[in-house]
């Protein structure tokens, strides 16, 4: 491992890069020169190093090769599009995941043509209904049993973001997937507010299928492909701890359930990771070899240590325990939508 340009980000020689991807290193290099799947930097000698986004990319590119895409459709996506594609090529099928068929209803002509004509592909896809203006969309309301609304609009003006949020409570489905192709950032943000993916098009129906049934069978409406299998990016922010030291030890104590001591594992769990967390950040600054490895264990147990917190949240709420200590001010940035602590105690 070594730095470049003076940045405090690793690099990481092409053999570390090859074991931690799996991609074989001449196998590298010809999608280097070919495709331009990334551009690693040279060392003084001539060596290529590669970065963390470079690692990251290459992890979902090698997940979706092997997947069946070829590596010419996806060597230049962006890192966000290879992470929803990942999400979605990880998907199982309907069949698999033991689903009801996704009802589905589309709003946009052209769109509705093509569903019609590729109803082939729409496996695990019930279409009830085809609509080719918005105003033909009919008020079904709650009780429609729709899954899921598709809405084509070519552009998309921050005007027409409470437009497309009546089309989806109208129609009565949980979520909504608009296809389009120009729009700000800021207008995307707030669709995404209100229960609404937006996929810029083109967008292939094999695509759009799989973020159908991506949708259906997530529980949780936050969170897309819950049946997908985890993708460990080392490129990509680490979650921050949800619960400081002094929280957890806490909650091991606080059960107000004498019969149950699931607090106490869960956070025994918590503590357990969040240690190999630090272990396996320091292990990565100070053996250089075997740099890679370790970003990705660390990478890979800030994951695990984010899910376990997931799930003692709702053991504490559902226990009603009532935590009097603050997380300290060395643990991780505050969680989004939370304040920064200003005391370690109350």
């Amino acid at each position: 491992m070594s730095e470049h340009d003076g940045h405090n980000a690793p690099t990481y020689r092409i053999g570390a890069v090859s074991r931690l991807t799996g991609v074989p290193a001449d196998t590298l290099r010809v999608w280097e020169r070919r495709y331009g799947t990334v551009e690693p930097f040279r060392s003084d000698s001539g060596s290529r190093l590669y970065g963390p986004e470079d690692v990251g990319r290459l992890t979902l590119i090698k997940r979706l090769v092997d997947r069946g895409d070829a590596i010419s459709s996806v060597a230049n996506l962006s890192l966000h599009q290879l992470r929803e594609r990942v999400t979605g090529a990880d998907l199982p099928d309907a069949e698999e995941l033991g689903l009801r068929p996704c009802r589905v209803a589309c709003v946009g002509a052209a769109l509705s043509q093509r569903l019609r004509r590729g109803a082939a592909e729409l496996d695990g896809l019930e279409l009830v209904g085809h609509y080719d203006r918005p105003q033909d969309l009919p008020a079904s309301g709650p009780d429609s049993g729709l899954d899921l609304l598709l809405i084509d609009y070519p552009t998309v003006q921050p005007e027409q973001v409470s437009e497309i949020a009546r089309l989806l409570n109208r129609s009565g489905a949980a979520r909504a997937i608009l296809l389009y192709r120009f729009a700000t950032h800021h207008t995307l943000e707030r669709l995404d507010a209100r229960r609404i993916l937006t996929k810029r098009g083109p967008v292939d129906l094999v695509e759009l299928r799989r973020w159908c049934l991506a949708l259906h069978s997530s529980q949780d409406q936050g969170r897309v492909g819950a049946g997908a299998r985890a993708v460990i990016d080392i490129s990509g922010p680490l979650p921050p701890r949800r619960y400081s030291d002094l929280q957890l030890a806490e909650i091991a104590s606080a059960s107000p359930t004498e019969r149950c001591e699931c607090p106490q594992h869960l956070a025994d769990l918590i503590t357990a990771l969040a240690a190999f967390e630090t272990y396996s950040d320091e292990c990565e600054l100070r053996h250089a070899d075997d740099a890679a490895l370790h970003a990705f264990l660390h990478a890979a147990t800030a994951q695990a240590r984010a899910l376990i917190e997931t799930a003692l949240a709702r053991v504490v709420a559902a226990e009603g325990i009532q935590l009097e200590t603050r997380r300290d001010r060395s643990d991780s940035k505050p969680m989004a939508g939370e304040a920064p602590p200003q005391t370690n105690q109350p």
